[in-house]
């Protein structure tokens, strides 16, 4: 056995299966669901993409490496999937997108198949874009909270943020820095009405969270909150 670092490229072992969601108004949407080899995990990740009219899709970065490493590492399922009208090397998700206003349908097949698969612990896990979705539309489901990665708040409204206080469920926002959309002394004041919120302020990060530093804290903030046993992660693998 040799010891290798973890790099942008690494892919640990893990069970991997094409999936299909199929959406209230008759889409089916493409993705992928990445298991631990050692058993069931314990928590689910339901990862939201980045805005699909700015190059957001499955792959986004962030999302791929969460789901190369978090089932080795820490155990997590992670659920990635393709917006309605979206491609990638997986397939294109049938659809067009449509504002974040039908993706509601979108985000209640991907709730539905966790139901379905009886993974547990589902944990929405929202991008720039996917955050919105995220905050208007999760907490109508049975999560035990939702992490945002760099949320703009461009479209969820004051009332559907502020719903987030006192409803049960854990509320993480993870902000860089130095984002492009929302910094932290603004995001401060926009979540000032959920008290509740676990606010994460990223020193010299950015919103598309580029280098591999940057990627470790994101990831390492997410397993904090789904699997602190597994907190922080390793840096090396064995192979």
């Amino acid at each position: 056995m040799t010891t290798h670092e973890i790099r942008s490229s690494t892919e640990l072992p893990a069970r991997r299966e094409d999936i299909e969601l199929h959406t209230e108004d008759g889409l089916t949407l493409v993705g992928e669901l990445a298991t631990p080899l050692s058993g069931d995990p314990v928590a689910t990740l339901v990862t939201l993409h980045p805005l699909p009219t700015h190059g957001g899709f499955m792959d986004s970065h962030i999302l791929r490496k969460a789901s190369n490493r978090l089932p080795a590492l820490a155990d997590v399922a992670v659920l990635r999937f393709n917006l309605r009208g979206v491609s990638s090397p997986r397939g294109t998700s049938e659809g067009a997108f449509d504002e974040g206003e039908r993706e509601r349908y979108d985000v209640a097949a991907a709730m539905r198949f966790v139901e379905e698969q009886g993974l547990p612990h589902p944990w929405l896990v929202g991008w720039s874009f996917g955050t919105e979705l995220a905050l208007r539309y999760g907490a109508q489901y049975p999560i035990d909270g939702a992490i945002l990665l760099s949320p703009p708040l461009h479209r969820a409204s004051a009332e559907e943020v502020a719903a987030w206080e006192g409803n049960g469920k854990r509320l993480v926002a993870v902000v860089p820095e130095l984002d492009d959309f929302l910094r932290p002394a603004e995001a401060r004041e926009r979540f000032a009405s959920v008290p509740s919120l676990e606010f994460v302020e990223v020193e010299g990060g950015k919103h598309l969270w580029v280098g591999e530093q940057q990627t470790r804290r994101v990831l390492d903030e997410i397993v904090a909150r789904v699997n602190a046993a597994a907190y922080p992660l390793p840096t090396t693998y064995e192979a």
